[in-house]
């Protein structure tokens, strides 16, 4: 064998081992991407029961319950079309109340139900999570300087 055709299949494996080691990449990085859905994505069934995603919105006016335990809270998230129930067992940021905009990371339950495993609330009056304002563009709901 000449040595041109020794270099090309050498060349030829080592692109075929870089390919295959990005496949592994991404196949593994695939479980661990988080996509953020809004209340609206939920209940048009485009998120799979179980799959890690966050879920972002308004709190809705009148929805949070506190359990006798201290730590679960039960709320609803909403993008003034759909609404989502989240449960969430753990400490709430302070500036979480009714009507603010906040990001719940966890995974929509086969019952409907977001089990939530972190909360994040906005950190000052002006700011919204850049997705809770695209999500209530979309639903036509935004108003238009209230960020």
């Amino acid at each position: 064998m000449k040595p041109k055709h020794r270099r090309l299949i050498l060349i030829f494996l080592a692109l075929l081992a870089l390919g295959g080691a990005a496949a592994l990449v991404l196949t593994a990085l695939e479980d661990n991407i988080v996509f953020f859905r809004s209340p609206t994505d939920v209940a048009e069934k485009k998120v799979t029961p179980g799959r890690a995603i966050r879920l972002g919105g308004l709190v809705e006016e009148g929805s949070v319950k506190k359990a006798s335990d201290g730590l679960t809270v039960e709320f609803h998230i909403t993008d003034l079309s759909n609404t989502v129930p989240v449960v969430f067992k753990g400490i709430l940021p302070d500036l979480f109340r009714e009507g603010q905009g906040v990001v719940a990371a966890g995974e929509l339950r086969p019952d409907g139900v977001f089990a939530a495993r972190e909360v994040l609330a906005k950190h000052d009056e002006n700011y919204m999570p850049p997705e809770v304002v695209d999500a209530l563009k979309k639903s036509g709901k935004w108003k238009e300087g209230a960020q």
